[in-house]
């Protein structure tokens, strides 16, 4: 047994980050109410990351963790993930923050049509089958027709997850050389000032409660992350990925708190749907990773010497 191996300590820090995350969404939305603009909104969820973790390191001298050889990998992650992240920021504020979690759910389908596509993975019958039966939940939320949700909402919610996707793909290659921490300050550094060039159009004039939710964006954004990061680091991601869904409830609870919403039927019924679909994709992985590590096992006792 790996001597990280913290099941429960796990779990709860998966717990947390669902609940930061969905703490930040909720203010996305709140800071939308209040006119602030998205590029904002998205470069303070950038700036406050980076410079936490910068001071951080600093005052511990240890500027050096963040030496890398990859610069222009981060740079990629930095542009996709930015991309994603302001899809992801984007689609809460079109649509109801439970919709609009739900759509996110997705994103493990669209890894499985990516790692066929970009790393000529085999992907067997149960995962194209959760594939086609996950999209078929997209189809019940969105209705029969515009009336349940806008269609152009929905296609930035699946472009979000479609993003979210891309990125873990490379993620997954960066964490080959990069610790967690590198690759989450870079993609901060990276991308915010960029976003800090939208400030002289959309200006900075805010009241209080303005900067309040401006702050609470990027330190609940933080801290979700190194949750999240953390959780990995005592689990596994088989057995804290049911976590992440609980995100729903959050989502549905600040939507009926907040803003009086209650999802309609097509989302009670397209939720399970997809939520099951994306399981079955976690599960089917879980198994495959387990042959391969039993099989490499195998193979190393063959080559041992009688």
């Amino acid at each position: 047994m790996n001597t990280h191996d913290r099941p429960m300590l796990a779990l709860a820090l998966r717990l947390l980050a669902t609940v930061l995350f969905s703490v930040m969404l909720l203010l996305v939305k709140l800071t939308g109410e209040q006119d602030i603009a998205l590029p904002e909104t998205l470069f303070w969820r950038q700036a406050l990351p980076a410079l936490a973790i910068f001071g951080w390191l600093a005052a511990r001298g240890q500027i050096g963790r963040l030496k890398t050889k990859r610069p222009w990998v981060h740079a990629r992650r930095a542009l996709i993930g930015g991309t994603g992240m302001f899809l992801t920021l984007g689609v809460v504020r079109i649509l109801p923050l439970a919709e609009a979690t739900v759509l996110g759910f997705t994103a493990p389908m669209f890894a499985v049509i990516l790692s066929a596509l970009l790393l000529k993975e085999k992907v067997g019958p149960w995962r194209w089958t959760a594939v086609i039966v996950g999209l078929l939940g997209v189809l019940i939320i969105a209705g029969p027709d515009a009336t349940n949700l806008p269609l152009f909402g929905v296609v930035v919610g699946i472009g979000a997850a479609f993003m979210v996707a891309l990125v873990t793909v490379q993620v997954r290659d960066l964490g080959r050389t990069e610790e967690p921490l590198t690759v989450v300050f870079y993609f901060s550094a990276i991308s915010a000032p960029f976003l800090g060039l939208f400030l002289f159009s959309t200006g900075m004039s805010h009241d209080l409660t303005g900067w309040l939710m401006l702050g609470g964006i990027g330190v609940s954004g933080l801290f979700a992350q190194i949750a999240m990061t953390a959780s990995l680091r005592y689990g596994s991601v088989a057995s804290v990925i049911v976590v992440d869904y609980v995100q729903l409830a959050w989502a549905t609870f600040w939507g009926w708190l907040v803003f009086s919403h209650l999802p309609p039927a097509s989302t009670w019924i397209g939720a399970p749907v997809i939520i099951g679909a994306s399981l079955l994709i976690v599960w089917r992985e879980h198994v495959l990773g387990k042959r391969s590590k039993a099989a490499e096992i195998e193979a190393a006792a063959a080559l041992e010497p009688a």
